[in-house]
Parts: C-alpha cells; structure tokens; sequence
C-alpha cells in the first residue's frame, strides 16, 4: 500500500499529497495532485484558500470533473474538489433554490420536480455540479445556467465572500468570468417556476433523461461533450459526416453513439484523449474549413 501525506489545516481537516485525480474526473483519466482538499464546508473551503494563498498558490478547483481533461502528469499545487459541498434549500412558493457549489445537477432535477418548481428538467443529464455549471454556464437543449441563476455565492483567495449578481458574470455561450480567475463558487440561487404539478415535471423529467441515455454514451467513461458548437452548425454531425465515429487513438474512442463524446474503454491516458481531439479538429478543418474549439477544459502539463 502506497502511503501519501497529510497536511493538518484544521482539527477536522487535511489535505493529501500526492493524491490521485482520474477518480475524481469522469473521463476516469489523469494524473495525481501534488496536494488535494476535500472541503465539506464552506469554513474548509475558505481553509484550504488561505493554505493557499500563504503558499504562494493559485489553487485549481474542480467540481464533479466533468467537461476537464486531467494531465497524465498530474496537477501541481493544491487541487480543491468541491463535490462534497452538498446543500440545497428550495421554496415552493416562490420558486427560489439555493444549492452548494458540490449539488450534483442531477439530484437538484428530481428534488426540484417534487416540488413542483419546473425549470430545471434540462439540467437532469448534465455530469457535473452547480459550482462547474456557474463557472462554465452549462446548458442543452436550448437552455443554458444564465437563463435561471439569480446570484452566486463565491470565495476570494483570502477567504472573503461575495455575493454576484447573474449579470455580473458576463455570462456568454460556456463560460462566464469566474473562469480562470481566482474566485470559488461557494452556493448559487435559481428563479424556477413554481405551483406546477409534480407528476407532470417528474415526467418530463423522466422523458429527458431517457432521451439522452439513448443518444449520448452515458454508460461509459466521457467528460460530456468535447467540442463547442460552431453555431449555425452542430459539432457532433459535423464529426459524424466526416466518418470519425468509433475512430480511436490508444483505448480513446469517439463514440458511435454520440460523435461529440470521445469515451474511455477502460484503459485510456489522458494523451490518447488529447491526440483523438487533436485529430478530429485537424480533420474537421481540412474537410470543412471550420476550427473546432473545445468545450472539455484542457488541464496540465501535455508537451
């Protein structure tokens, strides 16, 4: 057995070296983390920043791991996994959730719908959490996080805490202005809309989520979907015109199912996925002049 070290920030937490990532991520690829924090409160949380700061460093935070590509290498620094921030409060009256940045998107759909808030069926497929769906303004099907977020709760390096409106966020297609920068989103609050019949959301609810497991690879390793879409045109039928359905670099493929989902058939490295989106985009622009730019965030040290 591999023995890692701890660090002691506080009487109930620590943080691990060496710790390893592609559990963390569901590409179930990547390297380790030079240090890694499990924050389970917002306290822990604002700790782990500190311990940072006073280290000299930039932190990198990551939610459910989805939509990211570790390094085979690794991560330096300290890596704050918020997936255990776990909270939500909802008023069916007036329709307002507030979830920790750690709520799966998923979770939140079904508690939404028995609540009779409509807004959040879309999210149900979504692989991520609330704090990564702020940060990256997550959507499908048309809708998209900007669309429902009201504030966001976020943690500077130093610990202090803020409260930001929607629109300042300057949010745009899959990103927002929290990415790349130095504040961690701690919670966030949703307008929905209230007084619906639960059974009629759980249902479409339901519908959605059978819809996607039909058409997208959700019972295999994938980070969601690799490639934004070059609107006015669809990335994933755009790879699929050009044949590369099922096309595969070491045990990465691109799936027949979905062609914008590149998945692991159990023995991936982050550099099979990495030459497998390399070449799509290479074919992609000889055959059809367009530059495909990636969704899926590209993290690490790939030479």
């Amino acid at each position: 057995m591999v023995m890692v070290d701890t660090l002691q920030l506080a009487d109930d937490f620590e943080i691990v070296g060496q710790a390893p990532l592609a559990k963390l991520t569901t590409l179930r690829v990547g390297g380790k983390a030079e240090w890694l924090a499990l924050p389970k409160t917002t306290d822990q949380l604002k700790t782990a920043l500190l311990w940072a700061k006073s280290k000299g460093i930039q932190p990198t935070v990551l939610g459910a791991g989805s939509n990211l590509l570790i390094s085979d290498r690794g991560l330096p620094g300290l890596i704050i996994c918020t997936r255990a921030l776990r909270q939500s409060h909802f008023n069916a009256t007036t329709g307002k959730v507030t979830a920790a940045a750690g709520e799966p998107w998923s979770s939140l759909a079904w508690k939404a719908a028995r609540q009779g808030l409509k807004g959040f069926e879309w999210t149900i497929g979504i692989p991520g959490t609330v704090g990564g769906a702020v940060v990256m303004n997550a959507g499908a099907h048309g809708s998209e996080t900007a669309d429902i977020l009201l504030e966001v709760e976020v943690a500077s390096q130093d610990g202090t805490v803020a409260v930001l409106t929607a629109q300042e966020l300057d949010f745009q297609y899959r990103t927002s202005n929290l990415q790349g920068g130095d504040r961690t989103v701690i919670s966030a609050t949703f307008q929905l809309s209230p007084g619906h019949d639960p059974a009629t959301i759980k249902t479409a609810t339901a519908d959605d989520l059978r819809s996607r497991r039909k058409t997208q690879p959700y019972h295999l390793p994938n980070c969601g979907s690799v490639f934004r879409n070059p609107l006015p045109h669809s990335a994933g039928r755009l790879i699929q015109s050009a044949g590369l359905k099922g096309h595969q670099i070491g045990n990465a493929q691109v799936s027949t199912l979905h062609a914008n989902f590149i998945i692991n058939l159990g023995q991936a490295k982050a550099s099979d996925v990495l030459s497998l989106i390399r070449n799509t985009q290479a074919v992609i622009k000889e055959r059809d002049g367009i530059a495909l730019e990636t969704e899926v965030k590209i993290i690490g040290d790939f030479e």
